[in-house]
């Protein structure tokens, strides 16, 4: 049972404020649920559909691998001419209050620029590396779906604790005590009337005595 307030006229001015601002919080964090609710099961949707490809995109690039083990040796020693991928550059971008990631890589020698000779190798081993950087990409737009519907699961939580909060917590304890102030009132105007009532009827008696 939560501390009632005093039960004056101010008390119930400041009820009745803190009662509509917890309702208007927890609209907005209903909304703001919702909102962010749609925006994770567009992005697992996407993530479902990349993984559909990054499943294709591997099967096809490792046969390729094997394709061109085959026509060309072993590529262990092509692949350590391969540099280590650090064009990665990460970004944001805001929803609702949430900050989800951008990646982006740096194409730019993606496809133009071969690391290894391509007087000792042969289209199969091109082929290969078309195909691996294909699954770095959709790898990289992957991991960036994933880690957004991450932070957007993690917020909805919180989002949702706080709207319960407000609902099942506050805005009952608020309306209890605009009702327990609004009632004391009530039957204090009550009292106060029927006080008058017997105060007048005492005046009329006592004026009709003296006449």
């Amino acid at each position: 049972m939560a501390v009632q307030a005093v039960p004056t006229k101010g008390n119930l001015m400041n009820a009745k404020k803190s009662l509509a601002l917890a309702k208007n919080g927890y609209e907005l964090l209903d909304r703001k649920r919702n909102i962010l609710i749609r925006e994770m099961m567009t992005l697992i949707d996407h993530a479902n559909a990349i993984q559909e490809k990054i499943d294709s995109a591997y099967e096809e690039a490792y046969f390729a691998l094997q394709t061109a083990n085959i026509s060309n040796g072993f590529c262990e020693d092509i692949s350590k001419a391969i540099p280590i991928e650090d064009g990665l550059k990460l970004d944001s971008r805001s929803v609702m209050g949430v900050e989800i990631p951008i990646l982006t890589m740096d194409e730019s020698e993606s496809y133009d620029y071969l690391h290894y000779g391509a007087r000792t190798t042969n289209a199969a081993v091109d082929k290969t590396f078309i195909l691996f950087t294909r699954v770095k990409e959709l790898t990289v737009e992957l991991a960036e779906i994933e880690n957004s519907v991450y932070r957007l699961a993690v917020s909805i939580k919180k989002t949702q604790k706080r709207a319960n909060a407000l609902k099942n917590i506050m805005i009952p304890r608020f309306e209890e005590t605009v009702k327990f102030i609004t009632d004391a009132l009530d039957e204090k105007d009550r009292e106060e009337f029927s006080r008058l009532k017997v105060i007048k009827r005492k005046k009329l008696r006592d004026a009709q005595n003296n006449t």
